[in-house]
Order: structure tokens, then sequence, then C-alpha cells
């Protein structure tokens, strides 16, 4: 059996008396920066669904659904492993578990490249899903425990620190990628347009004839070659010919991140046994609070058998579910609803910017909705969350249908605002749930009933980016065949080579799409483009409104499942009668 080196465990790395304790959180941060590039994911998606056709998808290029399941398996093994990961930091401490971190979080995305290049879907899957999906779990809990620790009189900022460098990881990652993947990229041959170019269709795939050997031809519109890469131009391109950068871009981060990491991880410190700051007393709890706020404590196994704890659970999955569908979409969605309409605003770099804004935003929510929520109480700011975020998520088919029928930048500042104020209430339920969870179950269990809570980011993880993908790809396909209706039969077979009868053939081969069916279609045809989202927006607004349901019938508690005084020591599960109220003192409150 494998034996941990000493020099990793928690014993070699107490601090020494006057050590400084603000050398610890930039090891945290940096750790939570590294990890919290997972949220730029979206990014990658335009360069994964085009990697063989290089412009434009080719036929064996994977699925924007296909490669979005990649993030929720991510983020399936984020919560998995921070569910299990607490007990294994407490007994080996920080940073043997931020090491194992890096090995998995830098592993996982060198195994992705690998898969990228060989274009084996799986490995990409195994790789950054999986494997880089356990690394964002071990790096996610280390660093806001251990700050904890040094923190006792700040938690707010200790917390804050860490909440905000994984909320805001992708501010750093979204340019650091996209400079990447531009600085890797190479444009794929280009035969010419596609009346001087001589193709043949079978099955729905477009072939040429380039020196002397049959290959797949890219057929690229306008706008595909707009929305590609700088100075590509509409016509027919040669698959496999070219390079969107992002096998070398993973292989390059994964090594980033994993010496950063482990540099980070040796950086850490823990305080001895007993130690405070100097002249810090822990404060008494103010016997005034009540409602929800408890001063009694509930096992960490109790508390699976009380339904506040499936009560908050659908209030996490739910607020989280509807923000992390639409962030492992956001550069496509924003693109589709005013790329056509506003070409020379809404271009590369400003999706690229729109996806480092969310990344702001979610941090911003992160540090001030939990703030707030001291003042007007955890149920009302979740109840806040649910009622304005159910209108935002109605109001963007209503932007998005006006913005089709009239390109305005008045739409673009509308959808802007709405989907930002959506992310920072993302942002703020994961940082405002600890201290809802310690208001109802009592402080001394909260970091282990919290890990258990965070299955539900995993369900939401997978749920979001599901629903998203699969409500948008469905709504593609029927939006192509009220489009090709329009078309004249003989302009359609002459632009796609096959008559209407092969249309899913050719939908199959991604050999036709609605923007190539808009140059085509009758004049004052309106694109369906910009409304491929608003089923998605309904069924995000219905999971808020069910979230708040349920954390509307919160209520304290029974006392029943309190613990014992005489079993508070030992942190067993209680045997004995419910402890009195009144009789506690506050303990530190780790945060998400």
């Amino acid at each position: 059996m494998f034996k941990i080196p000493s020099f990793m465990l928690k014993d070699a790395i107490v601090a020494k008396p006057g050590f400084n304790r603000w050398l610890v959180p930039p090891a945290s941060i940096a750790i939570h920066l590294c990890i919290g590039s997972a949220y730029a994911w979206s990014i990658y998606n335009p360069a994964l669904i085009r990697e063989i056709g290089g412009i434009a998808p080719a036929a064996e290029d994977w699925s924007l659904s296909s490669v979005v399941w990649i993030f929720s398996v991510a983020i399936l093994f984020l919560g998995l492993s921070a569910a299990v990961a607490g007990k294994w930091l407490e007994k080996v401490g920080p940073r043997c578990v931020g090491t194992t971190a890096a090995f998995c979080w830098g592993g996982g995305y060198i195994i992705g490249s690998i898969g990228i290049m060989t274009h084996q879907l799986w490995l990409l899957y195994l790789g950054y899903g999986v494997i880089g999906g356990c690394g964002l779990g071990l790096g996610y809990v280390s660093p806001v425990s251990t700050l904890i620790r040094w923190y006792p009189d700040r938690r707010g900022l200790a917390t804050g620190m860490a909440i905000m460098g994984f909320g805001g990881g992708a501010i750093i990652a979204v340019p650091l990628k996209s400079w990447l993947l531009g600085l890797y990229a190479k444009a794929p041959d280009y035969l010419g347009s596609l009346a001087d170019v001589q193709t043949t269709v079978e099955n729905g795939i477009r072939y040429v004839q380039v020196a002397g050997a049959k290959v797949e031809a890219i057929v690229v519109s306008a706008s595909q070659a707009e929305a590609a890469f700088e100075g590509a131009k509409a016509g027919v391109y040669v698959a496999g010919t070219g390079n969107t950068g992002a096998a070398s871009t993973f292989l390059t981060l994964g090594i980033v991140y994993f010496v950063v990491m482990i540099l980070a991880s040796f950086a850490y410190r823990i305080p001895a046994p007993g130690w405070k700051p100097e002249g810090w007393e822990p404060p008494q709890e103010d016997p005034a609070k009540q409602g929800l706020i408890t001063r009694n404590h509930v096992h960490i196994d109790t508390a699976l058998r009380t339904p506040q704890f499936y009560q908050l659970w659908i209030v996490l999955c739910f607020n989280v579910t509807a923000g992390i569908g639409v962030i492992s979409v956001s550069k496509t969605m924003i693109y589709e609803i005013f790329g056509n309409g506003m070409p020379t605003i809404v271009d590369g770099a400003f999706t690229a910017t729109y996806v480092l804004m969310i990344s702001v935003f979610n941090a911003m929510g992160r540090l001030g909705w939990s703030t707030l929520s001291d003042y007007i109480g955890r149920k009302n700011t979740y109840t806040v969350f649910f009622v304005l975020g159910s209108f935002l998520y109605l109001s963007i088919p209503l932007i998005a249908a006006e913005a089709g029928a009239s390109p305005s930048v008045m739409w673009l500042v509308m959808f802007y605002a709405a989907t930002m104020t959506i992310f920072t209430m993302y942002g703020g339920g994961f940082a405002t749930i600890p201290a809802y969870l310690a208001d109802i179950f009592g402080t001394k269990f909260v970091g282990g009933i919290h890990g258990r809570l965070l299955t539900a980011w995993s369900a939401a993880g997978v749920a979001g980016p599901f629903l998203i993908t699969f409500l948008r790809e469905r709504s593609v396909n029927a939006k192509i065949y009220e489009l090709a209706e329009k078309v004249d039969p003989t302009v359609f077979l002459q632009t796609f080579g096959e008559g209407k009868e092969k249309l899913a053939e050719l939908i199959a081969a991604k050999s036709i799409s609605v923007s190539r069916l808009m140059e085509v279609a009758p004049e004052g045809t309106i694109d369906p483009t910009p409304s491929l989202y608003n089923t998605t927006m309904y069924v995000m607004a219905g999971l808020l409104v069910a979230a708040l349901i349920s954390n509307l019938l919160m209520k304290p508690v029974d006392p029943k499942y309190h613990m014992a005084e005489d079993a508070l020591g030992e942190g067993e599960a209680p045997t004995t009668k419910p402890a009195e109220t009144g009789k506690r003192t506050s303990a530190p409150m780790p945060a998400e």
C-alpha cells in the first residue's frame, strides 16, 4: 500500500511561532484561480466542435451537446470528490490534498489534449471530466478550510478571498485561453468559392477531389467565416488540414496549472493547535438572534434525516442548474442571438469579453450577496434570487425576439444586464449557502454537511448543460425544417447537392445549418437563430419557481434532531434528549 511521505502530511507544515499568516492567502488564491478557470469552459466549445473541419464542423466533428457534457462531468466529480475530501483533508492536511489536486487538474488537462489530438472523445471525458473534476473538488476544499483556521477573527475576509478566487478564475483564464487558441490555430486549406469548386454529395457529406484523392469539403458561409477567425472568408475548405489550437492549448495549460498548484500547495502552513490571533477572543453568539438561526447543533448524519437538508439541496441545485447551463454555452449563445444582426459589434473579441465579464460578476456576486444576507437574512436573499431570476430568464426570449426583428444596441445592453445579474446570483448562491446551513443546523458540523450538500452542485452540473443543449438542438432542427420548407426545391438541390427528402441526412452530416439556409431563403425571411434558446429560458424560470417554493417552506429544525450537551464533545450522533437552547458558542463557518 502506498505510504504518503511525511513531509506531505499536516504535522510537517505546522507553522512556527511568529509565522506571518498573510503568507497563506496567496497560495490559497493561486489554487482557486487555477481551478476556477473551469468557468471559462465555453471558450473551448467553438474550437472543439470544428476540430476536424477547422473553420466549420465536419461530418465527424463532435457536436456542441457532446462537448458541453465534458464540463458537466467535471462538475459532477467536483461535487462528489468535495463531498468525501473533507474527512481526508482533516487527516492528511492541505499540502497533500493540494498536491493531489495539482496532479489531477494538470494531468487531466494533459490527458484531454491527447484526446483532442487523437480525436478520442472518451479521453477528453476521462482527462478533463473525471480526473480533472476530482482535481477541482480536492483543490476546492483545501484553501477555504485552511484560511478559516488562520482568520477566525476575519472569517468573512478569509472565505471571501477564496470565494473570489474561484469565482474569478476565468478573469485570467478567458484572455489566456483565447490568446493560446489564436497562437496555435492554423487555417485549413482554402480551395475557392463554392461556385468555382466542383463538389459532390454522398450520404449528406460534400466531397472534393484534391490531388487525385477524394476528401471532405467544408462549405463555409460568410457568417461562419467571420465567427471562425480573422481573415477567414466564405467558400470551400479541405477538412482535416487546419488546426483549431485546442490540443496545444490544453497541453500548455495542463503544465502551467500543475506547476502553479504544486508551488502553492508547498506554501501551505497550518496554525498550531490552540493558536489564535494576538489579542483576539472568540465572540459570543448574540442571544437576540431568532427565527431560523439556531443556537443548537445537528450532527452531520442526523442532518440527512431532516426535511430542511433536502429543501436546501433543492434550493442550491435548481439555482445552480439555471446558472451553470447558461455559463456552459454563454459564448455560443450571445453570438447566436446577436451575431448575425450586429456582426460589427458582437464578434469574436466581444464574445470572449462577455465570458470574461461572467467571471467578474460571478465573483462580485459571491462577496456582495453573501454580505447582504447578513443584513436581510438568508431566506430573504434566496427569495430575491428566485423571484428576480425568474423574471430575468423570462425576459431573455422577449429581448431575443426584438433583437432578431430589429437589431439594436439597446437590446444587447438589456441582454447583457439581465444575464450578468443572473450570474451574480449564481455566485451569490454558492457563497450564501454555508451561512444558511449554519443558521439551520448550527456551526459544529456545518463543514461536513456543506460537503454533502455539494452533491446538489454535481447534479446541477449535469442537468444544466444537458437541458440547455438538448433544448437548443431540438430548436435548431425544428428551425432547419421550417426554413427548408420556404426554400425553392431547385435552389435547395443546387446549394446542398441533395433534395429536401434527404434533409435528415444533411442534418446528421452537419452539411446544412440555419445560417446557410438563410442565405438561400426568400427575401424577408426572419432569421430564427436568436430564438433558439427560448424554450431553455422558460424551463430555467420554472426551476427557479420550484426552488422558491422550497425556500419559502423553510422552517427551523425540529428540536428532536438537536445534539445533546453530552454528545457535543465527542462529535457522535445524539443518543440522549435534545440540548437546551442558549448554551452554544459560534465556531468558524466555512464557505463555498
